[in-house]
């Protein structure tokens, strides 16, 4: 039997100046027997993804997403100025898709929308990835090694130098 190389465990974390916002979006499927009435909803989303990617100018710095009965999108923008600009902006994909929605797909409750938007002070963070490929927030932003402060979540966080890990 051939002798595994033990694999390092990496970790990372993630950098960005300023602050930032979080919105976390999705769709529900609440009857399942109804499934093609999310379709309308999926290709918008899809649609609006594909923009926001072809467009970092309008803000978007990235998306992570999970599709299931209860789809999430979870999108980090630059500034709540940015994501309300794309929301209103008659010449973007997300407004004439919300009007959709709301003239025929909102009259059934087959499916339920949600959303949140967190508004992020800068430095009033912190993450950690271990082992992981650039994903979320390091993804969207700047992928950073965990050294010095960062070893902890107090040090990435500033309320300690980071010399506070537990020992293992």
């Amino acid at each position: 039997m051939l002798a595994r190389m033990a694999r390092p465990y990496l970790r990372h974390t993630a950098h960005i100046d300023g602050d930032f916002v979080v919105f976390l979006i999705g769709v529900r499927l609440i009857q399942p027997w109804r499934f093609w009435t999310i379709v309308p909803v999926s290709r918008a989303m899809g649609a609006m993804v594909n923009e926001l990617t072809a467009h970092p100018e309008l803000g978007c710095l990235g998306v992570e997403q999970w599709v299931g009965r209860t789809t999430i999108h979870v999108q980090y923008w630059r500034s709540r100025d940015h994501l309300m600009a794309y929301a209103r902006a008659t010449d973007r994909v997300h407004l004439p898709a919300w009007r959709r929605f709301n003239q025929v797909t909102a009259r059934s409750n087959a499916i339920g929308i949600w959303h949140e938007t967190y508004c992020v002070r800068a430095g009033e963070f912190e993450c950690v990835y271990g082992n992981m490929p650039p994903f979320g927030l390091a993804r969207a932003t700047e992928r950073v090694p965990v050294a010095g402060r960062a070893e902890t979540a107090r040090g990435r966080l500033g309320v300690t130098d980071g010399s506070d890990a537990p020992p293992l």
